[in-house]
């Protein structure tokens, strides 16, 4: 199969698989009462959303099920794992948030040790089972390669998976925003795992890029359906394991670079706020808050980071060239 037919079949095959899934969702997910709750320090236009179908990211799950098709390639099993485990993290969060009658399900703490633990599985299969990474060499960055002790490596890739999976979940807060913003770095990873003959990454990527474009159709504002944390985990830990098993960990923090706005709005403001007991940076954090509040609808907040991830991503692309 041509190089063009394997990214059109790969890309179409997860935006009908997802089409399919959130078809399903949008009417199954309200009659299992799975409705969303909304955050109680988000902006008071955010009221209107609650009651709106969450979980909806389930079908990021389903779509990266034609992998099994190719089982026998290296990092089928290992991205699956990851995947499924993220997601399932994120499902238990939301039905207990949803159970709760409040946005506030697994503790924040709990979340990064199960993902954590997730990443250690991960990264251990994915070292012993392939021998994917020799000890002297964890990631490349452009033209140059950094080497580094093999615990070095693990630890980083930890902080790379569990840093993904909690970015993306801070920066789904607004309709189509984690979606759309997550399209552009997901092409980029795909590009580089195609070159370098990594099916596997690159069809999870790609079958993700279909899924995400599908999961718009419902969650472009007004969102009929949401992805909640199942959807944000399993993305997160997506864009992560590609990025790791391509090489290019430290190329996150370019491309993923909303992520990384977002979760250092969060970091920020917290901070600031214990260190001058009260006073505030950010009008509101995630980012994308801040700038509801300075009156940018919605819409333009969205567009304007996901365009914002498109020419970062385009950054990201030169470099590894």
């Amino acid at each position: 199969m041509k190089l063009i037919e394997l990214v059109t079949v790969c890309v179409v095959a997860g935006f009908v698989l997802g089409l399919a899934a959130c078809a399903i969702l949008v009417r199954l997910l309200p009659r299992c009462q799975f409705k969303q709750v909304a955050y109680e320090d988000a902006p008071q236009t955010h009221r209107g959303k609650t009651g709106t179908p969450t979980m909806g990211g389930i079908c990021f799950a389903v779509t990266t099920l034609p992998l099994f098709f190719t089982w026998g390639r290296p990092f089928v099993g290992e991205l699956e794992l990851l995947v499924l485990g993220c997601a399932a993290i994120g499902f238990i969060d939301d039905f207990l948030s949803i159970r709760q009658g409040k946005n506030q399900g697994l503790r924040a703490r709990t979340k990064f040790l199960a993902t954590a633990l997730i990443a250690i599985i991960f990264l251990r299969l994915a070292t012993m089972s392939n021998g994917f990474f020799p000890l002297d060499v964890v990631f490349h960055a452009g033209a140059y390669v950094l080497a580094v002790p093999h615990w070095l490596w693990l630890i980083l890739g930890i902080l790379a998976i569990s840093g993904a999976v909690h970015a993306v979940n801070l920066t789904d807060g607004l309709d189509g925003l984690a979606a759309g913003t997550m399209i552009p770095p997901l092409g980029v990873l795909a590009a580089i795992a195609l070159s370098s003959a990594l099916w596997a990454p690159a069809q999870a990527a790609l079958l993700t890029i279909g899924a995400c474009i599908a999961f718009l159709a419902y969650n472009r504002y007004p969102a009929r359906m949401f992805m909640g944390d199942t959807g944000s985990l399993a993305l997160g830990g997506l864009l992560a394991g590609v990025a790791i098993l391509t090489g290019e960990m430290l190329l996150l923090l370019i491309i993923g670079g909303v992520f990384v706005a977002e979760t250092l709005s969060v970091i920020i403001q917290v901070a600031y706020f214990k260190m001058t007991k009260g006073k505030r940076i950010f009008k509101m954090s995630p980012l994308h808050h801040h700038f509801e509040l300075l009156g940018w609808p919605e819409t333009t907040v969205t567009r304007r980071f996901v365009v914002a991830s498109l020419v970062l991503s385009l950054v990201g692309l030169a470099i590894v060239r």
